[in-house]
Protein backbone atom coordinates (compact mmCIF):
# COMPACT_ATOMS: atom_id res chain seq x y z
CA UNK A 1 0.00 0.00 0.00
CA UNK A 2 2.76 2.41 0.96
CA UNK A 3 4.47 1.62 -2.37
CA UNK A 4 1.43 2.83 -4.35
CA UNK A 5 1.07 5.95 -2.17
CA UNK A 6 4.71 6.83 -2.82
CA UNK A 7 4.38 6.38 -6.56
CA UNK A 8 1.28 8.56 -6.65
CA UNK A 9 3.05 11.25 -4.59
CA UNK A 10 6.04 11.23 -6.96
CA UNK A 11 3.78 11.33 -9.99
CA UNK A 12 1.78 14.36 -8.86
CA UNK A 13 4.73 16.30 -7.45
CA UNK A 14 6.85 15.59 -10.43
CA UNK A 15 4.31 16.71 -12.99
CA UNK A 16 4.15 20.53 -12.97
CA UNK A 17 1.52 20.61 -15.69
CA UNK A 18 -0.83 18.43 -13.68
CA UNK A 19 -0.22 20.52 -10.54
CA UNK A 20 -1.00 23.73 -12.43
CA UNK A 21 -4.18 22.25 -13.88
CA UNK A 22 -5.40 21.06 -10.49
CA UNK A 23 -4.76 24.45 -8.85
CA UNK A 24 -6.50 26.27 -11.71
CA UNK A 25 -9.57 24.06 -11.46
CA UNK A 26 -9.79 24.53 -7.70
CA UNK A 27 -9.51 28.29 -7.93
CA UNK A 28 -12.08 28.42 -10.71
CA UNK A 29 -14.54 26.34 -8.70
CA UNK A 30 -14.28 28.91 -5.92
CA UNK A 31 -14.21 32.10 -8.00
CA UNK A 32 -16.95 31.38 -10.54
CA UNK A 33 -19.81 31.01 -8.05
CA UNK A 34 -18.67 34.18 -6.26
CA UNK A 35 -18.52 36.06 -9.56
CA UNK A 36 -21.96 34.81 -10.56
CA UNK A 37 -23.45 35.81 -7.22
CA UNK A 38 -21.93 39.24 -7.54
CA UNK A 39 -23.34 39.75 -11.02
CA UNK A 40 -26.74 38.57 -9.85
CA UNK A 41 -26.69 41.12 -7.05
CA UNK A 42 -25.94 43.85 -9.56
CA UNK A 43 -22.64 44.91 -7.98
CA UNK A 44 -19.31 45.62 -9.63
CA UNK A 45 -15.71 45.44 -8.51
CA UNK A 46 -14.24 48.94 -7.89
CA UNK A 47 -11.51 49.87 -10.37
CA UNK A 48 -9.36 51.59 -7.74
CA UNK A 49 -8.89 51.09 -3.97
CA UNK A 50 -10.11 54.59 -3.14
CA UNK A 51 -13.46 53.73 -4.75
CA UNK A 52 -14.16 51.06 -2.14
CA UNK A 53 -17.03 52.12 0.09
CA UNK A 54 -17.12 51.06 3.73
CA UNK A 55 -20.17 50.92 5.93
CA UNK A 56 -20.24 52.74 9.25
CA UNK A 57 -18.15 51.20 12.01
CA UNK A 58 -20.37 49.86 14.79
CA UNK A 59 -18.72 49.16 18.12
CA UNK A 60 -20.02 49.57 21.64
CA UNK A 61 -17.56 49.97 24.46
CA UNK A 62 -17.80 47.03 26.88
CA UNK A 63 -19.41 47.60 30.27
CA UNK A 64 -16.85 47.05 33.04
CA UNK A 65 -19.52 46.14 35.59
CA UNK A 66 -20.37 42.98 33.64
CA UNK A 67 -16.83 41.68 34.15
CA UNK A 68 -16.32 42.73 37.78
CA UNK A 69 -16.54 40.30 40.70
CA UNK A 70 -15.29 40.35 44.28
CA UNK A 71 -13.59 37.83 46.53
CA UNK A 72 -14.80 37.12 50.05
CA UNK A 73 -12.40 39.70 51.48
CA UNK A 74 -13.67 42.39 49.10
CA UNK A 75 -10.82 42.22 46.56
CA UNK A 76 -11.98 43.27 43.09
CA UNK A 77 -11.54 40.70 40.30
CA UNK A 78 -12.18 41.32 36.61
CA UNK A 79 -12.76 38.12 34.62
CA UNK A 80 -13.16 37.43 30.91
CA UNK A 81 -13.43 33.70 30.12
CA UNK A 82 -12.44 32.48 26.66
CA UNK A 83 -12.22 28.98 25.22
CA UNK A 84 -10.05 29.89 22.23
CA UNK A 85 -6.87 28.39 23.71
CA UNK A 86 -6.12 26.20 26.74
CA UNK A 87 -4.34 29.10 28.43
CA UNK A 88 -4.99 31.35 31.41
CA UNK A 89 -3.56 34.83 31.99
CA UNK A 90 -3.70 36.31 35.49
CA UNK A 91 -2.40 39.70 36.60
CA UNK A 92 -2.43 41.60 39.88
CA UNK A 93 -2.06 45.38 39.94
CA UNK A 94 -1.06 47.06 43.20
CA UNK A 95 -1.09 50.77 43.95
CA UNK A 96 2.30 52.15 44.92
CA UNK A 97 5.77 52.38 43.48
CA UNK A 98 8.88 54.51 43.55
CA UNK A 99 7.06 57.50 45.06
CA UNK A 100 7.04 55.50 48.32
CA UNK A 101 10.83 55.06 48.39
CA UNK A 102 12.88 56.80 51.09
CA UNK A 103 14.84 59.66 49.50
CA UNK A 104 18.13 58.05 50.48
CA UNK A 105 17.19 54.71 48.93
CA UNK A 106 16.21 55.55 45.36
CA UNK A 107 16.11 52.33 43.35
CA UNK A 108 14.46 50.32 46.13
CA UNK A 109 11.20 49.92 44.21
CA UNK A 110 12.81 48.63 41.03
CA UNK A 111 15.09 46.26 42.90
CA UNK A 112 12.21 44.96 45.02
CA UNK A 113 10.08 44.20 41.97
CA UNK A 114 12.94 42.36 40.32
CA UNK A 115 13.85 40.40 43.44
CA UNK A 116 10.27 39.30 44.15
CA UNK A 117 10.53 37.27 40.97
CA UNK A 118 14.23 36.37 41.03
CA UNK A 119 14.87 35.95 44.75
CA UNK A 120 13.05 32.67 45.34
CA UNK A 121 10.64 32.21 48.26
CA UNK A 122 11.09 31.49 51.95
CA UNK A 123 10.78 27.78 51.19
CA UNK A 124 12.37 27.57 47.72
CA UNK A 125 15.79 28.70 46.59
CA UNK A 126 15.83 30.87 43.44
CA UNK A 127 17.09 28.01 41.27
CA UNK A 128 14.39 25.67 42.60
CA UNK A 129 11.66 28.19 41.92
CA UNK A 130 12.96 28.87 38.41
CA UNK A 131 13.11 25.16 37.66
CA UNK A 132 9.57 24.58 38.96
CA UNK A 133 7.96 27.19 36.71
CA UNK A 134 10.10 26.18 33.74
CA UNK A 135 8.92 22.59 34.14
CA UNK A 136 5.31 23.82 33.99
CA UNK A 137 6.06 26.09 30.99
CA UNK A 138 4.63 28.94 33.08
CA UNK A 139 5.68 32.56 32.70
CA UNK A 140 5.77 34.64 35.89
CA UNK A 141 6.92 38.24 36.34
CA UNK A 142 6.85 41.02 38.93
CA UNK A 143 7.67 44.71 38.85
CA UNK A 144 7.48 48.00 40.74
CA UNK A 145 6.98 51.14 38.64
CA UNK A 146 6.58 54.81 39.49
CA UNK A 147 2.96 54.73 40.67
CA UNK A 148 1.85 51.10 40.37
CA UNK A 149 3.38 47.69 40.90
CA UNK A 150 2.31 44.38 39.48
CA UNK A 151 2.75 40.67 38.96
CA UNK A 152 1.51 38.44 36.15
CA UNK A 153 1.27 34.76 35.31
CA UNK A 154 0.58 32.97 32.03
CA UNK A 155 0.14 29.22 32.06
CA UNK A 156 -1.62 26.22 30.56
CA UNK A 157 -5.11 25.50 31.83
CA UNK A 158 -3.99 22.02 32.81
CA UNK A 159 -1.42 23.24 35.33
CA UNK A 160 -3.14 26.41 36.56
CA UNK A 161 -3.59 25.14 40.12
CA UNK A 162 0.08 24.30 40.55
CA UNK A 163 1.19 27.52 38.84
CA UNK A 164 -1.12 29.62 41.02
CA UNK A 165 0.31 28.03 44.15
CA UNK A 166 3.85 29.02 43.11
CA UNK A 167 2.73 32.48 42.01
CA UNK A 168 0.97 33.36 45.26
CA UNK A 169 3.81 31.87 47.33
CA UNK A 170 6.20 34.21 45.49
CA UNK A 171 4.01 37.23 46.33
CA UNK A 172 3.23 36.31 49.91
CA UNK A 173 6.61 34.88 50.92
CA UNK A 174 9.39 36.28 48.72
CA UNK A 175 12.83 35.00 49.64
CA UNK A 176 14.95 37.99 48.61
CA UNK A 177 17.95 35.70 48.31
CA UNK A 178 21.13 37.56 49.34
CA UNK A 179 23.28 36.05 46.60
CA UNK A 180 20.77 37.01 43.88
CA UNK A 181 20.56 40.49 45.35
CA UNK A 182 24.32 40.94 45.01
CA UNK A 183 24.19 39.71 41.41
CA UNK A 184 21.39 42.12 40.49
CA UNK A 185 23.03 44.97 42.38
CA UNK A 186 26.29 44.37 40.51
CA UNK A 187 24.49 44.37 37.16
CA UNK A 188 22.69 47.60 38.04
CA UNK A 189 25.93 49.30 39.06
CA UNK A 190 27.64 48.22 35.84
CA UNK A 191 24.75 49.59 33.81
CA UNK A 192 24.89 52.81 35.79
CA UNK A 193 28.40 53.47 34.50
CA UNK A 194 27.04 53.89 30.96
CA UNK A 195 24.47 56.57 31.85
CA UNK A 196 26.34 59.34 30.05
CA UNK A 197 27.07 57.29 26.94
CA UNK A 198 23.62 57.94 25.49
CA UNK A 199 22.35 61.47 24.90
CA UNK A 200 18.81 60.18 25.34
CA UNK A 201 19.55 59.16 28.93
CA UNK A 202 20.96 62.62 29.67
CA UNK A 203 17.96 64.26 28.04
CA UNK A 204 15.47 62.20 30.02
CA UNK A 205 16.89 62.87 33.47
CA UNK A 206 17.50 66.60 32.94
CA UNK A 207 14.09 67.09 31.37
CA UNK A 208 12.40 65.49 34.39
CA UNK A 209 14.27 67.86 36.70
CA UNK A 210 13.22 70.87 34.66
CA UNK A 211 9.57 69.76 34.55
CA UNK A 212 9.05 68.42 38.08
CA UNK A 213 11.93 69.73 40.19
CA UNK A 214 14.88 67.74 41.48
CA UNK A 215 13.09 66.65 44.67
CA UNK A 216 10.07 65.03 43.02
CA UNK A 217 10.08 61.24 42.71
CA UNK A 218 9.83 61.44 38.91
CA UNK A 219 13.19 63.24 38.86
CA UNK A 220 15.14 61.17 41.36
CA UNK A 221 17.84 58.82 40.06
CA UNK A 222 19.40 55.87 41.83
CA UNK A 223 23.05 56.27 42.76
CA UNK A 224 25.81 53.88 43.74
CA UNK A 225 25.23 54.80 47.39
CA UNK A 226 21.45 54.33 47.26
CA UNK A 227 21.73 50.91 45.60
CA UNK A 228 24.37 49.74 48.05
CA UNK A 229 22.08 50.74 50.93
CA UNK A 230 19.35 48.26 49.87
CA UNK A 231 19.05 45.15 52.03
CA UNK A 232 16.69 42.14 51.99
CA UNK A 233 14.99 43.64 55.06
CA UNK A 234 14.34 46.92 53.23
CA UNK A 235 12.81 45.07 50.31
CA UNK A 236 10.66 42.87 52.53
CA UNK A 237 9.21 45.90 54.30
CA UNK A 238 8.55 47.65 50.95
CA UNK A 239 6.98 44.50 49.46
CA UNK A 240 4.72 43.91 52.47
CA UNK A 241 3.49 47.46 52.31
CA UNK A 242 2.47 47.31 48.65
CA UNK A 243 1.85 43.64 47.80
CA UNK A 244 -1.21 42.71 49.87
CA UNK A 245 -4.94 42.01 49.28
CA UNK A 246 -6.00 45.43 50.57
CA UNK A 247 -4.06 47.13 47.78
CA UNK A 248 -4.71 45.00 44.70
CA UNK A 249 -7.08 44.52 41.76
CA UNK A 250 -6.96 41.19 39.90
CA UNK A 251 -7.62 40.44 36.22
CA UNK A 252 -8.04 36.94 34.76
CA UNK A 253 -8.70 35.94 31.17
CA UNK A 254 -8.60 32.64 29.33
CA UNK A 255 -9.88 29.09 29.64
CA UNK A 256 -11.76 28.83 32.95
CA UNK A 257 -15.19 28.88 34.56
CA UNK A 258 -15.85 32.07 36.60
CA UNK A 259 -17.25 30.34 39.69
CA UNK A 260 -14.37 27.88 39.85
CA UNK A 261 -11.84 30.69 39.39
CA UNK A 262 -13.34 32.72 42.24
CA UNK A 263 -13.13 29.67 44.50
CA UNK A 264 -9.46 29.16 43.65
CA UNK A 265 -8.59 32.80 44.23
CA UNK A 266 -10.46 32.84 47.54
CA UNK A 267 -8.45 29.83 48.67
CA UNK A 268 -5.18 31.42 47.51
CA UNK A 269 -5.90 34.63 49.43
CA UNK A 270 -7.03 32.85 52.58
CA UNK A 271 -4.92 33.98 55.54
CA UNK A 272 -3.06 36.66 53.59
CA UNK A 273 -3.02 39.78 55.78
CA UNK A 274 -5.06 42.56 54.26
CA UNK A 275 -3.03 45.76 54.39
CA UNK A 276 -3.91 49.35 53.61
CA UNK A 277 -4.53 50.93 50.24
CA UNK A 278 -1.65 53.24 49.34
CA UNK A 279 -2.11 57.01 49.20
CA UNK A 280 -1.99 58.93 45.92
CA UNK A 281 1.42 60.03 44.58
CA UNK A 282 2.46 63.56 45.57
CA UNK A 283 2.21 66.41 43.08
CA UNK A 284 5.38 68.31 42.22
CA UNK A 285 5.86 71.62 44.02
CA UNK A 286 8.59 73.12 41.82
CA UNK A 287 7.83 75.97 39.42
CA UNK A 288 9.07 75.72 35.85
CA UNK A 289 11.55 78.38 34.80
CA UNK A 290 11.14 78.96 31.04
CA UNK A 291 14.15 79.40 28.77
CA UNK A 292 16.90 77.58 26.91
CA UNK A 293 18.89 74.90 28.69
CA UNK A 294 21.85 72.95 27.39
CA UNK A 295 23.99 69.96 28.37
CA UNK A 296 27.33 69.72 26.59
CA UNK A 297 28.00 66.48 24.71
CA UNK A 298 30.26 66.07 21.73
CA UNK A 299 27.83 64.44 19.28
CA UNK A 300 27.05 65.32 15.65
CA UNK A 301 23.29 65.58 16.20
CA UNK A 302 21.65 67.58 18.94
CA UNK A 303 18.73 66.08 20.84
CA UNK A 304 16.02 68.65 21.48
CA UNK A 305 12.85 68.84 23.56
CA UNK A 306 10.57 71.88 23.77
CA UNK A 307 7.62 71.93 26.13
CA UNK A 308 5.86 72.71 29.37
CA UNK A 309 3.50 71.22 31.93
CA UNK A 310 0.14 70.20 30.47
CA UNK A 311 -3.12 69.16 32.19
CA UNK A 312 -4.63 66.36 34.24
CA UNK A 313 -6.24 63.42 32.49
CA UNK A 314 -9.78 64.16 33.66
CA UNK A 315 -9.68 67.84 32.70
CA UNK A 316 -12.60 68.75 30.37
CA UNK A 317 -10.04 70.11 27.89
CA UNK A 318 -8.23 66.78 27.63
CA UNK A 319 -10.00 65.53 24.50
CA UNK A 320 -9.63 68.81 22.56
CA UNK A 321 -5.97 68.85 23.64
CA UNK A 322 -5.55 65.30 22.27
CA UNK A 323 -6.84 66.42 18.88
CA UNK A 324 -4.70 69.55 18.93
CA UNK A 325 -1.57 67.52 19.66
CA UNK A 326 -2.44 65.09 16.86
CA UNK A 327 -2.61 67.94 14.38
CA UNK A 328 0.44 69.73 15.69
CA UNK A 329 2.89 66.87 16.10
CA UNK A 330 1.34 63.66 17.38
CA UNK A 331 -0.17 62.41 14.13
CA UNK A 332 3.01 61.29 12.38
CA UNK A 333 3.31 62.27 8.73
CA UNK A 334 -0.04 64.08 8.76
CA UNK A 335 1.09 66.42 11.55
CA UNK A 336 2.41 69.92 10.99
CA UNK A 337 5.73 69.56 12.82
CA UNK A 338 6.69 66.39 10.93
CA UNK A 339 5.60 67.92 7.65
CA UNK A 340 7.59 71.12 8.11
CA UNK A 341 10.71 69.88 9.91
CA UNK A 342 11.21 66.64 8.01
CA UNK A 343 9.24 66.63 4.76
CA UNK A 344 9.67 70.27 3.73
CA UNK A 345 13.00 71.22 5.32
CA UNK A 346 14.79 67.87 5.71
CA UNK A 347 16.16 68.87 9.11
CA UNK A 348 15.32 65.69 11.03
CA UNK A 349 14.42 62.10 10.34
CA UNK A 350 11.68 62.18 12.93
CA UNK A 351 9.96 65.13 14.61
CA UNK A 352 6.72 65.43 16.51
CA UNK A 353 5.00 66.15 19.79
CA UNK A 354 3.49 64.20 22.65
CA UNK A 355 0.81 64.97 25.20
CA UNK A 356 1.11 63.28 28.58
CA UNK A 357 -1.84 64.05 30.86
CA UNK A 358 -1.30 62.46 34.25
CA UNK A 359 -3.95 61.38 36.74
CA UNK A 360 -2.78 62.95 39.99
CA UNK A 361 -1.16 66.13 38.67
CA UNK A 362 -0.62 67.82 35.29
CA UNK A 363 1.63 65.99 32.89
CA UNK A 364 3.79 67.39 30.09
CA UNK A 365 3.32 68.55 26.51
CA UNK A 366 6.52 68.54 24.47
CA UNK A 367 7.82 68.55 20.92
CA UNK A 368 11.04 66.70 20.18
CA UNK A 369 13.48 65.96 17.38
CA UNK A 370 17.13 65.30 16.55
CA UNK A 371 18.98 67.42 14.04
CA UNK A 372 22.52 68.19 12.97
CA UNK A 373 24.00 70.62 15.49
CA UNK A 374 24.07 73.61 13.10
CA UNK A 375 20.37 73.15 12.22
CA UNK A 376 19.07 72.62 15.76
CA UNK A 377 18.12 76.30 16.02
CA UNK A 378 16.37 76.38 12.65
CA UNK A 379 14.28 73.31 13.49
CA UNK A 380 13.41 74.82 16.89
CA UNK A 381 12.36 78.06 15.20
CA UNK A 382 10.03 76.12 12.88
CA UNK A 383 8.51 74.13 15.75
CA UNK A 384 7.83 77.31 17.74
CA UNK A 385 6.30 78.94 14.65
CA UNK A 386 3.93 76.00 14.24
CA UNK A 387 2.90 76.37 17.88
CA UNK A 388 2.18 80.06 17.29
CA UNK A 389 0.10 79.23 14.21
CA UNK A 390 -2.31 76.93 16.08
CA UNK A 391 -2.69 79.68 18.68
CA UNK A 392 -3.41 82.44 16.18
CA UNK A 393 -5.28 80.67 13.38
CA UNK A 394 -8.06 78.04 13.38
CA UNK A 395 -6.97 74.64 12.10
CA UNK A 396 -8.20 73.61 8.67
CA UNK A 397 -11.43 71.58 8.48
CA UNK A 398 -9.65 68.67 6.81
CA UNK A 399 -7.00 68.60 9.57
CA UNK A 400 -9.65 68.46 12.26
CA UNK A 401 -11.57 65.75 10.43
CA UNK A 402 -8.42 63.63 9.98
CA UNK A 403 -7.63 63.90 13.68
CA UNK A 404 -11.18 62.98 14.65
CA UNK A 405 -11.20 59.93 12.37
CA UNK A 406 -7.88 58.82 13.85
CA UNK A 407 -9.30 58.62 17.37
CA UNK A 408 -12.75 57.38 16.44
CA UNK A 409 -11.71 54.66 14.00
CA UNK A 410 -8.93 53.30 16.20
CA UNK A 411 -11.15 53.38 19.31
CA UNK A 412 -12.02 49.63 19.20
CA UNK A 413 -8.31 48.78 19.46
CA UNK A 414 -8.43 49.92 23.09
CA UNK A 415 -10.38 46.73 23.78
CA UNK A 416 -8.91 44.52 21.04
CA UNK A 417 -8.12 41.59 23.34
CA UNK A 418 -9.57 40.36 26.61
CA UNK A 419 -6.35 41.02 28.59
CA UNK A 420 -6.20 44.54 27.10
CA UNK A 421 -9.86 45.16 27.95
CA UNK A 422 -9.40 44.02 31.54
CA UNK A 423 -6.27 46.15 31.80
CA UNK A 424 -8.37 49.20 30.93
CA UNK A 425 -10.95 48.30 33.57
CA UNK A 426 -8.27 47.81 36.24
CA UNK A 427 -6.57 51.09 35.42
CA UNK A 428 -9.88 52.95 35.41
CA UNK A 429 -10.87 51.61 38.82
CA UNK A 430 -7.51 52.47 40.37
CA UNK A 431 -7.64 56.02 39.01
CA UNK A 432 -11.39 56.63 39.42
CA UNK A 433 -11.97 57.45 35.78
CA UNK A 434 -15.58 58.58 35.21
CA UNK A 435 -17.69 55.52 34.40
CA UNK A 436 -19.24 57.07 31.30
CA UNK A 437 -15.85 58.05 29.79
CA UNK A 438 -15.56 55.29 27.18
CA UNK A 439 -19.25 55.37 26.25
CA UNK A 440 -19.12 59.11 25.49
CA UNK A 441 -15.54 59.35 24.20
CA UNK A 442 -16.32 59.29 20.47
CA UNK A 443 -19.26 61.70 20.81
CA UNK A 444 -17.00 64.14 22.66
CA UNK A 445 -14.34 63.79 19.97
CA UNK A 446 -16.93 64.47 17.26
CA UNK A 447 -18.19 67.54 19.09
CA UNK A 448 -14.81 69.31 19.13
CA UNK A 449 -14.63 72.39 16.91
CA UNK A 450 -11.79 74.38 15.42
CA UNK A 451 -12.63 77.15 17.89
CA UNK A 452 -12.18 74.66 20.76
CA UNK A 453 -8.71 73.79 19.52
CA UNK A 454 -7.67 77.42 19.17
CA UNK A 455 -8.92 78.16 22.69
CA UNK A 456 -7.00 75.17 24.08
CA UNK A 457 -3.86 76.17 22.15
CA UNK A 458 -4.01 79.70 23.53
CA UNK A 459 -4.45 78.35 27.05
CA UNK A 460 -1.96 75.47 27.12
CA UNK A 461 0.52 75.92 24.24
CA UNK A 462 2.40 79.08 25.22
CA UNK A 463 5.94 79.19 23.77
CA UNK A 464 7.12 82.03 26.01
CA UNK A 465 6.45 79.77 29.04
CA UNK A 466 8.29 76.77 27.60
CA UNK A 467 11.58 75.06 28.31
CA UNK A 468 13.89 74.28 25.39
CA UNK A 469 16.49 71.65 26.31
CA UNK A 470 19.37 70.74 24.00
CA UNK A 471 21.91 67.96 24.47
CA UNK A 472 24.73 68.52 21.97
CA UNK A 473 27.84 70.49 21.10
CA UNK A 474 27.07 74.13 21.85
CA UNK A 475 29.96 75.44 19.76
CA UNK A 476 28.10 74.25 16.67
CA UNK A 477 24.53 74.46 18.02
CA UNK A 478 24.66 78.06 19.24
CA UNK A 479 25.64 79.89 16.00
CA UNK A 480 22.89 78.19 14.01
CA UNK A 481 22.80 77.24 10.35
CA UNK A 482 25.22 78.54 7.75
CA UNK A 483 22.48 80.36 5.81
CA UNK A 484 21.70 82.57 8.80
CA UNK A 485 18.02 81.64 9.01
CA UNK A 486 18.16 80.96 12.76
CA UNK A 487 20.50 80.92 15.73
CA UNK A 488 19.86 79.98 19.36
CA UNK A 489 20.10 83.64 20.46
CA UNK A 490 16.92 84.29 18.44
CA UNK A 491 14.81 81.87 20.48
CA UNK A 492 12.91 82.31 23.75
CA UNK A 493 14.77 85.45 24.72
CA UNK A 494 18.17 84.05 23.74
CA UNK A 495 19.56 83.46 27.23
CA UNK A 496 20.94 79.96 27.77
CA UNK A 497 21.59 78.08 30.99
CA UNK A 498 24.34 75.51 30.61
CA UNK A 499 23.58 72.52 32.83
CA UNK A 500 26.40 70.35 34.18
CA UNK A 501 26.99 66.81 33.04
CA UNK A 502 26.49 64.57 36.06
CA UNK A 503 28.67 61.82 37.41
CA UNK A 504 26.88 58.60 36.47
CA UNK A 505 27.44 56.99 39.87
CA UNK A 506 26.63 59.92 42.16
CA UNK A 507 24.45 62.18 39.98
CA UNK A 508 26.53 65.11 41.25
CA UNK A 509 27.83 67.71 38.74
CA UNK A 510 31.13 66.68 37.18
CA UNK A 511 31.99 70.33 36.57
CA UNK A 512 30.17 73.56 37.37
CA UNK A 513 29.30 75.34 34.17
CA UNK A 514 30.26 78.78 35.52
CA UNK A 515 33.79 77.39 35.86
CA UNK A 516 33.97 76.33 32.23
CA UNK A 517 35.89 78.83 30.15
CA UNK A 518 34.01 79.90 27.00
CA UNK A 519 35.68 79.83 23.65
CA UNK A 520 35.94 82.96 21.60
CA UNK A 521 32.40 84.21 20.92
CA UNK A 522 30.98 83.22 17.57
CA UNK A 523 28.63 85.48 15.61
CA UNK A 524 25.14 85.15 17.04
CA UNK A 525 25.93 82.56 19.69
CA UNK A 526 27.73 81.75 22.92
CA UNK A 527 30.88 79.67 22.83
CA UNK A 528 31.58 76.83 25.20
CA UNK A 529 34.82 75.03 25.73
CA UNK A 530 34.77 71.25 26.22
CA UNK A 531 34.35 70.14 29.85
CA UNK A 532 37.63 69.50 31.63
Amino acid sequence: MNHFKLKAFKFINGNNTMKTTIVTLVLASIALPLFAAQQTAGTSVPKRPEEIKYGPLTFDAPDATKFRFTLKDGTAVYMAPSKEFPLISLSMTFKGGSYLEPKDMVGLAGMTGRMIREGGTTTMKPAEFDEAIDFLATQISANCGDTTSGASMNCLTSNFDESLKLFVDMLRNPGFDAARLETNRGQALEGMKQRNDDAGSIMGREWSRLMYGSDHFESRDATEASLKAITPENMRAFQTRIFNPGNVIIAVSGDFEPEAMLAKLNAAFDGWARGEKMADPPAPTATIVPGIYHVQKDIPQGKVRIGMRSIKRDDPDYIPYLLLNDILGGGGFTSRIMSQVRSNEGLAYSAGSRLSAKVYYPGVFAASYESKNPTVALAAKIVLEEMDKVRNQPVKPEELETAKRQFIETFPRTFESKPAMLGVFVGDEWTNRPKEYWKTFRDKVNAVTAADLQRVAQKYVTPNEMVLLVVGDWNTVGPGDSTGRAKMADLLGGKVTHLPLRDPMTMQPIVKMDQVAPTAPTPGGEGLAPSR
